[in-house]
C-alpha cells in the first residue's frame, strides 16, 4: 500500500513540473545596438619605395629619402615620438628589357605611420611627406580617443532591439514575456563607418593642391544576448 502511495506521489510530482514547464518557456534573443562618435585621432601610413639593380644602394636611397621625410615632419610640428617605423622591406622585381629579355632589379622599401591628434592635420602631413620625397601612400586608419559615451549608447540600443525581438517572438508563440532572466554582453567594438564630419570652411580655404582628409564618423557596435522568461 505504502509502495502504491509512494508511486502516485511520483506520477502527481512528475505532472506538476510537467505542467509548470509547459507553462513557463524561456525565449532567448540576440540585440544589436549602434552609436556614432568622431575620430579625433589618425595614423596616415606612407613611404619610400626605389628600385636598383645593386640593392646596396637602393637601400642607401630609400634610407636618405626616408630621413629626409622625418626631417621635415618635425620641422613642421609632427613630434618625433608621434612618426613611428611601420615596416621595412627588400624584395626582388623583374622587368622585360628592350631586348626581350628580364632585368632583375631590387626593390627597397621603408614605411613610416604618422600618428596626428587633428585628424584635419593628416592631410597637411601627406603633403609634406611628399614634397620631401615619399612616393607610397598605404592609407589612413582614424580612433576616437573616448568611446565610453558610445558604448553606452550602442548598449542601450542593443537591449531595446532585443526586447523588440522578443516581443515579436512572444506574440507569434501566443507567449507573454513576464520579465529578464539573464543578460549577457557581447562585446563593443568600433568601425570606420564610411560617414564623414565634412566642414565646408575647411574646403573652401584649401587649395585645389592641397590634400584634404575628412575627420571619419566610427561606428561603436554592442550585442547582447537577453533570456526572458513567457509564459
Amino acid at each position: 500500500m505504502r509502495k502504491m502511495i509512494f508511486v502516485l506521489l511520483a506520477l502527481c510530482l512528475a505532472l506538476l513540473l510537467a505542467g509548470s514547464a509547459l507553462a513557463d518557456s524561456d525565449i532567448v534573443v540576440t540585440g544589436t545596438g549602434e552609436a556614432l562618435v568622431t575620430a579625433d585621432t589618425a595614423v596616415v601610413n606612407l613611404g619610400v619605395r626605389m628600385a636598383d639593380r645593386d640593392v646596396l644602394k637602393a637601400q642607401a636611397a630609400v634610407n636618405e629619402t626616408v630621413a629626409a621625410v622625418r626631417a621635415a615632419l618635425e620641422e613642421n610640428g609632427i613630434p618625433a615620438e608621434d612618426i613611428n617605423t611601420g615596416f621595412i622591406m627588400i624584395y626582388t622585381s623583374y622587368e622585360s628589357n628592350s631586348l626581350g629579355g628580364q632585368e632583375e632589379k631590387y626593390v627597397a622599401q621603408n614605411t613610416l605611420s604618422i600618428r596626428v591628434t587633428d585628424v584635419a592635420m593628416a592631410g597637411r602631413v601627406i603633403d609634406i611627406a611628399f614634397s620631401a620625397g615619399a612616393n607610397s601612400l598605404d592609407g589612413i586608419s582614424f580612433s576616437a580617443s573616448d568611446t565610453e559615451a558610445a558604448k553606452a549608447e550602442a548598449l542601450r540600443a542593443a537591449l531595446k532591439d532585443a526586447q523588440a525581438k522578443a516581443e515579436v517572438l512572444a506574440a507569434a508563440s501566443g507567449l507573454q514575456l513576464r520579465g529578464i532572466e539573464e543578460i549577457r554582453e557581447g562585446g563593443t567594438y568600433s568601425f570606420d563607418s564610411g560617414l564623414n564630419n565634412f566642414s565646408r570652411e575647411v574646403a573652401a580655404e584649401a587649395k585645389a593642391s592641397d590634400t584634404v582628409i575628412r575627420a571619419a564618423k566610427l561606428t561603436v557596435s554592442a550585442t547582447v544576448t537577453v533570456t526572458f522568461e513567457a509564459k
